[in-house]
């Protein structure tokens, strides 16, 4: 993938959403539901990702862990890789209609991963109404964040129906493939990483964490870095305010999807009228609508916990390059003009109270400790967080899979213990949002959508 720096190790950040797995609450399962104007040619889509996986080691690697977690978990090559495992082919039972796709996606990317296997599924749907069909992107967040995944799918996607196919796998790079996967499996190359991973944290450091996590009370006087990170980690795993929402207060693992679109233009537009970012105006919407839903169901609420994640991605960055900053965001009655600038304020300062403690910083400091504590820190900080969002960049321009022409993207962000993840896919002029909700928290999730539509069209209406 041009542009993403591979690492044969994990990623402390990446390590840390590996663990958290353990529990099914936290998945960090990502995917894409893509609307195509008719059914692709299969064997040839099949045949793109087979190509790609040779071009791309992270699709036919999967994970292998360290002893005792004393190492990030690496990536070693699936000596049985089998393309057929990651790209299927299904159809919807009749009518076809989008409802149906809609919880066909839930269930597919809510399903856990083989952890033997490479973390990646693409599921072709046929059979949707008006002659179209879909695709079931499914990603573990390990292989990629929102943005890489977009440069993943340059892969298979085309700018043009009719492109010239590339040309077919060499059967000696499947060889080579396979003789990689046996180099991989070393052992002694496990031993050195090991070796390397355990001393990643210097002792010193290593000690300092342990004294101020051991007493916090010697925080505020120390002035070492490691304290500054500590101070910051610490801030965050101390901040137990529980969510706001008096009607979202239960979770499970049963997902529901929602989808919506809004107008780039218009939606950009409106946001630099205001003064502040597209990132703003999708909090904005996310907002307005949870707002309305609880004014609506009887139980209006001051305030709400929401978190955003913010690109960090660099040219040299991994597969994940993201943070994520919390925030009080307002859900009493205004105007959504005074609810932007809100919420801009809160972000800006939000993101400067974040820049000590960022996610790489503390999942460093996070490996050094057991996998059951880290996971039932993860849930008492899930609880303090209402919804999320976050914003991907996609094509400006019509895109092509095997000769079917992409009509919408709706991505389906993880949830990991909140209420709902709102996440926003630029295509074509359009803002395509995938509702992602945990069944047992929003019990009318057509109505959140609904609102949603409604906080478009109001936000909209300010561009000038």
């Amino acid at each position: 993938m041009s542009g993403i720096a591979y690492d044969n190790k994990m990623s402390d950040a990446e390590g840390l959403m590996w663990r958290l797995e353990k529990d099914p609450h936290l998945s960090s399962n990502i995917g894409t539901v893509t609307i195509l104007d008719r059914a692709p040619d299969f064997d040839l889509f099949r045949q793109r990702l087979l190509g790609a996986s040779l071009r791309m080691p992270r699709l036919r690697q999967c994970v292998r862990v360290a002893p005792a977690n004393i190492a990030p978990p690496t990536w070693v090559t699936d000596s049985n890789f089998d393309i057929d495992h990651h790209v299927r082919r299904i159809a919807l039972p009749k009518p076809g209609d989008e409802r149906a796709l809609f919880d066909l996606a839930s269930l597919i990317t809510a399903e856990p991963f083989d952890r033997t296997r490479p973390l990646w599924q693409f599921t072709v749907v046929e059979g949707l109404k008006g002659n179209r069909a879909a695709l079931v992107q499914k990603l573990h967040h390990t292989i990629a964040d929102g943005e890489s995944g977009v440069q993943l799918s340059l892969e298979y996607l085309d700018f043009e129906r009719d492109a010239i196919p590339p040309s077919m796998p060499d059967p000696d790079e499947i060889d080579e493939a396979r003789e990689a996967a046996d180099a991989d499996n070393d052992a002694a190359d496990m031993v050195r990483n090991v070796l390397a991973g355990a001393f990643r944290l210097p002792l010193g450091v290593l000690d300092q964490v342990r004294e101020l996590l051991a007493d916090p009370t010697q925080i505020p006087d120390a002035t070492s870095s490691a304290a500054d990170t500590v101070r910051g980690l610490v801030t965050q795993l101390s901040d137990v305010d529980g969510a706001r929402s008096p009607l979202w207060t239960e979770r499970s693992t049963r997902r529901h999807l929602e989808t919506a679109s809004a107008p780039f233009t218009e939606t950009r537009a409106a946001a630099h009228a205001l003064g502040g970012t597209l990132n703003t105006a999708f909090m904005t919407i996310a907002t307005e609508a949870a707002s309305r839903y609880h004014a609506e169901l009887g139980a209006p609420v001051g305030e709400l916990r929401a978190s955003m994640a913010i690109s960090t991605r660099t040219e040299g960055s991994g597969a994940n390059a993201f943070s994520l900053v919390r925030m009080l965001v307002p859900t009493d009655d205004i105007d959504i003009d005074e609810r932007f600038r809100a919420i801009q304020a809160a972000t800006d300062s939000a993101v400067r109270a974040s820049s000590s403690a960022s996610l790489d910083k503390m999942a460093t400091f996070a490996s050094a400790l057991p996998t059951s504590m880290i996971t039932r820190l993860a849930r008492q900080q899930a609880h303090t967080i209402d919804f999320a969002t976050s914003n991907v960049k996609g094509s400006p321009v019509p895109m092509y899979l095997a000769g079917a022409q992409l009509l919408s993207n709706y991505p389906i962000g993880p949830l990991s213990g909140v209420a709902f993840n709102l996440t926003l896919l630029s295509y074509l002029g359009r803002l395509d949002m995938g509702l992602n909700t945990d069944a047992a928290a929003v019990k009318e999730p057509d109505m959140l959508r609904r609102f949603i539509v409604e906080a478009v069209d109001r936000f909209t209406s300010l561009a000038t």
